[in-house]
């Protein structure tokens, strides 16, 4: 298992320079990677920062860490915009980049603005976009959401084939999606930092991610523990990576940065 943190930079952490920090805490402590929330959390009333602004911030301040999102509403984004926005970052951090994928879970990110919250079938198209796009290959699509006239895109992402995906979700949709793509991420844990996923519950999803024809992909753990303590279990689940949750809900900055010097769990 590998491990890394998982930020919400909403509230105090809005803050992009509070985040800089941790990520070089996380990177120093001997964490692998350092993926952020992606909400427009200012819509219901809660400051919040712009992940991928954030995160090319990161890229100069590390070396190491994997950068990413957990996950993005993919279908917010027009997916040429984004393809290009990835690239860059995957080029600016030197091959470094996780696209987290998913359809967005609060609904008014989408309804303060005039739209609805799309659909399973909006998200995948945007994702064959994204791919196609980041292939190199000049494109021609033409879907019920999409369409690209015979474009490539410029300049590439460094990583080949393509910058990982790793898809949010428990729903059987979005782990049937998640076995298309290169990982899963699940959260763990409750607003109230208490571990909500048993490694068993988690076993019997990793199972129906194998009968929905997934091959050897991540699965990230997004969830919360104490220095010293073992993760061991969610391992033997079949979890390929433990992201630890920082948030406003488990302390003070000061107190994030002393989790996160303590290193990652057993």
């Amino acid at each position: 298992m590998r491990f890394g943190v998982d930020i919400a930079i909403l509230g105090d952490l809005a803050e992009p320079a509070r985040l800089v920090a941790l990520a070089q805490e996380a990177e120093a402590a001997g964490w692998e990677a350092v993926l952020v929330w992606d909400h427009l959390a200012f819509a219901w009333g809660t400051p919040s920062a712009d992940p991928w602004v954030a995160l090319a911030a990161v890229a100069q301040a590390t070396s190491r860490v994997k950068l990413g999102t957990a996950v993005t509403a993919v279908a917010g984004h027009r997916p040429e915009r984004l393809a290009q926005t990835v690239a860059t970052l995957d080029r600016l951090s030197g091959g470094r980049v996780i696209l987290g994928a998913g359809l967005g879970g609060v609904a008014e990110e989408f309804t303060a603005f005039g739209s609805a919250r799309p659909g399973g079938a909006v998200l995948d198209e945007a994702l064959d976009v994204l791919d196609a796009l980041r292939s190199g290959d000049e494109v021609r699509h033409r879907g019920a959401h999409y369409t690209v006239d015979g474009v490539r895109l410029a300049p590439l992402p460094l990583q080949r084939p393509r910058v990982p995906v790793w898809v949010g979700g428990t729903a059987p949709a979005a782990l049937r999606r998640a076995a298309r793509w290169d990982g899963w991420i699940v959260a763990a844990d409750d607003q109230e930092g208490r571990m909500s996923l048993t490694p068993d519950a988690l076993a019997a999803q990793v199972g129906e991610l194998g009968r929905a024809g997934a091959g050897d992909l991540d699965v990230a753990v997004i969830g919360v523990s104490e220095p010293g303590s073992s993760v061991r279990a969610y391992a033997e689940a079949g979890a390929t990576w433990w992201l630890e949750h920082l948030h406003g809900y488990r302390g003070s900055m000061e107190q994030l940065v002393e989790r996160v010097r303590a290193g990652p769990p057993g």
